[in-house]
């Protein structure tokens, strides 16, 4: 009966150690005080830089008619799921360049991770939206106009945004059960979902199995949706008599094709290769790719590579001078 009662309190020992640690510490960049501070400039420069530019992007589409269709309608949805994405990342990064690591509760590393991940899988289905709306564009001309109705657009991207937040919201919540009671340190920039299931001590065969399953409507069905359209794309600008027809064509979709390359190469990068032959620090640096490269970028390339969005630009400067 001693033992009995010895075994029974320790098991509940274990027990409540399993839910001791609601805390994390995140290292960061383990490197020397100078570098941090670089890295702090860097990042705050980019992070200012990606903000007003998306922020511009957004002003723009809602300002300026000539910008009042439906791609560019898309392009601002991207711009906010971008800031959305940057904005969840950067500031607790500037913070843990500064401290040289920063602590954070539990209930806040999921909601950093819900809120990277949220956008990002909204970002998958608007690319494939996207696409769909340069299919139209292209392949039925005549019927666009009756096709990508403002009402319609509207309806898409909503339905983009509940997908995105519900889908990655399913896996939230049973990450937001396991119990931790090993070390509390997370060598990573920003809570993501290897670390932490690194960290649990429970069972998480569920969670890499709804990942795993989850991946299914988040990757494999958006990817397929771009692929048909541009094949569908291809074919209708290869019929096409004349070469200035054909560059006019694919310079529509010029754009939106970057965009969707890096966003899948840096997530393909992060999360697909094979990471065993790399050291933390590549990790972390792979990391930051999709988290903070990609909505720099993008305002970038549709600002530079789009003549309506630089002669709205050029328009507005104007009536600010005047």
């Amino acid at each position: 009966m001693k033992d009995d009662r010895i075994s029974v309190q320790m098991w509940m020992s274990l027990e409540s150690n399993q839910t001791a640690f609601t805390e994390f510490f995140l290292l960061g960049f383990q490197i020397s005080q100078c570098f941090r501070i670089s890295l702090f400039c860097l990042f705050f420069v980019i992070y200012f830089g990606t903000i007003c530019g998306n922020l511009l992007i957004i002003t723009l589409v809602s300002t300026s008619k000539t910008l009042h269709t439906p791609m560019y309608f898309f392009i601002a949805q991207l711009s906010i799921s971008d800031i959305l994405v940057i904005t969840d990342i950067v500031p607790n990064l500037l913070h843990i360049l500064l401290n040289n690591g920063g602590t954070i509760t539990l209930i806040n590393c999921i909601t950093q991770f819900y809120f990277l991940c949220a956008p990002e899988a909204f970002e998958c289905f608007l690319l494939a939206v996207m696409s769909y709306d340069r299919y139209v564009a292209i392949c039925n001309p005549l019927r666009y106009s009756t096709i990508m109705t403002s009402g319609h657009c509207v309806i898409l991207a909503i339905i983009c945004w509940l997908f995105g937040f519900s889908i990655i919201l399913i896996y939230i919540i049973k990450t937001a059960k396991l119990n931790f009671c090993g070390p509390n340190i997370i060598d990573h920039l920003f809570c993501d979902i290897v670390p932490l299931l690194d960290l649990s001590c429970s069972d998480t065969f569920i969670i890499h199995l709804e990942i795993y399953v989850m991946g299914v409507p988040i990757i494999l069905i958006p990817t397929s949706i771009i692929v048909m359209s541009y094949t569908y794309i291809v074919l209708t600008v290869l019929r096409i008599p004349s070469s200035t027809g054909r560059h006019k064509a694919f310079s529509t979709c010029s754009s939106h094709l970057i965009v969707v390359s890096i966003f899948y190469w840096t997530i393909f990068c992060v999360y697909v290769v094979p990471t065993k032959g790399l050291t933390l620090t590549m990790s972390k640096i792979l990391s930051l790719l999709y988290t903070v490269l990609t909505p720099l970028v993008n305002p970038i390339v549709y600002s530079l590579r789009n003549k309506d969005i630089r002669k709205a630009v050029q328009e507005t400067l104007y009536k600010c001078v005047i």
